[in-house]
């Protein structure tokens, strides 16, 4: 035993910042761990079982005109500005009064003031239309301080040590009476790339800040966006390799919208520094989301303090254009139709909202997440899995939330106001009650939790695990807290939880506690005390020769307690001990080495069985699964 404690410890150790009960995300600190399988607990012959998940397929290339922010040319033109005059060097430039319209491609160097004018692209030609801003501050009462018709593809280089200003009025006079374009300060109907090392401030007083009909690139740049509706779209797509980017928007941060193609209306990140504040969704695709790397930071709706369960989504603190707030209206942190990737990066989500949500699927293969959600911290309709990355929810409705849920390896912390893990909906209220976040599961059908490998500590007042199907566990940690009262237990599912690798530590309350299935291949008990103990109070087994075999600390109140371990061994005889106190190290209430000083010996029993249980009977004592209504 003390080899596999030895093993666990060297998982979690330097996650000792997150011991006990997760209440703000300073408690916890996340790190890169290695959970690969030779560090978690465990048995040889078991079936890792899964589900299938379509996941991203984004590709996007960078071309060069996309990076190179050198911004010289030999045939560079130069356009200067001067409040109510323009006057310019070279060709390729017409100027009618304050309206400046760029007819061929090239390279136009701008700067200087407008107080009260337009940059206007109208070339006919198949090439690209660079524009370096120079130090400019552009101002457009009427429309589109740069409104960019038509073009190959326009590149906005920001030029280095440049500071430049975009600013629109709060309303438009459109060219045709039956359009509503232009609508965002910086406006274009084909791509748009966004390099550089200068500095771009964009203030959409009208509707949008930053808006491409096609692909919008964002390769460098500090790029800062205010914005009454949305902050930066891409119709088709944003694509963000480099850059510091701040989004205040009162609708969503970033947008992709396109709904008519299926490779289109996808958002790819793989760097740079992105802070958005939104009064809707933080980071919104039409179809896919794929995060490969970045510090991206989101908080959306006026954060988790905002949440579901007071209906108080929607435009907070600012303007919303729609005239109202409806049920139809998200606030999530990452949302994408069709799926959501994530492979790395450090991503901090505060949202009213779920922090990442999808109606179709959800992969987690690394990064580092922290999410505080006033509803789910991750919400899947049909598929979740997670096969790396360190996971943290300070603050959630339901932790992570899918129909189908397979945990490969990863390192996840959850604290939720309800279920840890849920698959379904179960008998949370999220999905009967109403509230504009409910999830529409039906209550019929086969929803699973796999667990194969991974480090999983729940904090919860509803059930720690409620599962409308069956689950397997074949390896990893779960270290569950919770609840505290008889309505949930710490185990909830249908059908049959086979534990057949793994280590599994529950402890809650009594009333609904259930152990896994007698079908399981590894031994578990469950012991139900006669009364509720105060949280803290130790839990500790060992064998009658006095191995030890566990020792741990609850962080609520509890009643009782499931364990199951590869260290229980069939025909040996074990004893029971509640209270005293160790001086082992101790990680998420879990104590490694060390030695025990015995509290109070509860009972002694000798396995015989695949689950063995003692103590009071409770509603779904001795295990199995709970019966729903």
């Amino acid at each position: 035993m003390k080899k596999i404690l030895s093993l666990l410890i060297i998982l979690i150790f330097v996650l000792t910042a997150c011991s006990g009960n997760i209440t703000s995300a300073e408690q916890l600190t996340v790190s890169n761990l290695d959970t690969s399988s030779e560090q978690v607990i465990a048995v040889e012959n078991t079936t890792v079982k899964s589900n299938s998940v379509v996941t991203s397929t984004i590709t996007v290339d960078f071309d060069a005109d996309d990076l190179d922010d050198t911004a010289t040319s030999a045939d560079m033109s130069y356009i200067q500005l001067d409040g109510d005059s323009i006057s310019y060097e070279g060709s390729g430039v017409n100027v009618n009064d304050s309206i400046i319209t760029i007819t061929s491609p090239g390279m136009y160097s701008i700067s200087g003031e407008l107080n009260d004018g337009q940059i206007r692209v109208d070339t006919q030609d198949s090439e690209d239309v660079i524009l370096v801003l120079n130090g400019v501050e552009i101002n457009c009462s009427t429309s589109s301080p740069i409104y960019i018709l038509n073009a190959e593809k326009t590149v906005i280089v920001l030029a280095e040590g440049s500071q430049n200003y975009i600013t629109d009025g709060e309303a438009y006079i459109q060219e045709e009476d039956i359009s509503d374009e232009p609508n965002a300060a910086v406006f274009s109907k084909d791509d748009l790339t966004i390099n550089g090392s200068g500095s771009l401030v964009v203030n959409g007083n009208y509707l949008n800040g930053i808006l491409s009909k096609d692909d919008l690139k964002i390769t460098g740049g500090n790029i800062s966006v205010t914005a009454v509706n949305d902050g930066i779209r891409g119709r088709d797509s944003i694509a963000i390799q480099n850059g510091i980017i701040t989004v205040k928007a009162g609708g969503d941060g970033l947008q992709s919208n396109n709904d008519e193609e299926p490779d289109k209306g996808y958002i790819y990140i793989e760097g740079g520094s992105i802070e958005i504040e939104s009064g809707l969704d933080g980071i919104q695709a039409e179809t896919s989301l794929l995060i490969t790397g970045g510090n991206i930071n989101v908080t959306s709706g006026g954060g988790s303090i905002n949440g579901s369960n007071n209906a108080r989504w929607g435009a907070w603190g600012m303007e919303n254009p729609s005239g109202n707030i409806t049920d139809t209206d998200s606030a999530k942190g990452l949302k994408a139709d069709v799926d959501i990737t994530i492979t790395g990066g450090m991503i901090s989500v505060n949202s009213s909202d779920d922090s990442i949500h999808t109606n179709n699927s959800i992969t987690i293969d690394g990064g580092e997440l922290l999410l505080q959600s006033g509803d789910d911290g991750m919400h899947s309709d049909t598929t979740l899995v997670i096969n790396n990355g360190n996971i943290t929810i300070t603050q959630s409705y339901e932790g992570i939330e899918s129909a189908n849920l397979t945990i490969n390896n990863g390192i996840i912390h959850i604290a939720s106001s309800d279920d840890g893990l849920n698959t379904s909906g179960g008998n949370d209220g999220s999905s009967v009650n109403g509230r504009p976040g409910q999830n529409n599961f039906g209550m019929i059908g086969n929803f699973p939790l796999y667990i194969n490998g991974g480090y999983i500590y729940i904090d919860a007042m509803g059930d720690g695990i409620d599962i409308n199907g069956p689950i397997e566990m074949t390896s990893g940690t779960v270290l569950i807290n919770g609840p505290i009262n008889d309505g949930n237990g710490a185990l909830d599912y249908m059908g049959t939880f086979n534990m057949n690798g793994g280590l599994l530590i529950a402890a809650g309350s009594a009333g609904m506690a259930v152990a896994p299935s007698e079908s399981s291949a590894q031994y578990s008990i469950i012991h139900n005390y006669g009364s509720m103990l105060e949280a803290g109070t130790l839990v500790h087994l060992q064998t009658a020769d006095g191995e030890e075999i566990f020792t741990f600390s609850p962080s609520k109140t509890y009643q009782s307690v499931v364990f199951s371990s590869p260290e229980l061994n069939n025909g040996t005889s074990y004893v029971l001990y509640s209270g005293g106190s160790s001086t082992g190290d101790s990680v998420d209430g879990y104590f490694s080495g060390g030695v025990y000083s015995a509290g109070t010996q509860v009972t002694n029993f000798t396995i015989t069985s695949t689950v063995t249980s003692s103590g009071i009977t409770g509603g779904g004592f001795p295990g199995g699964p709970r019966r729903r209504p």
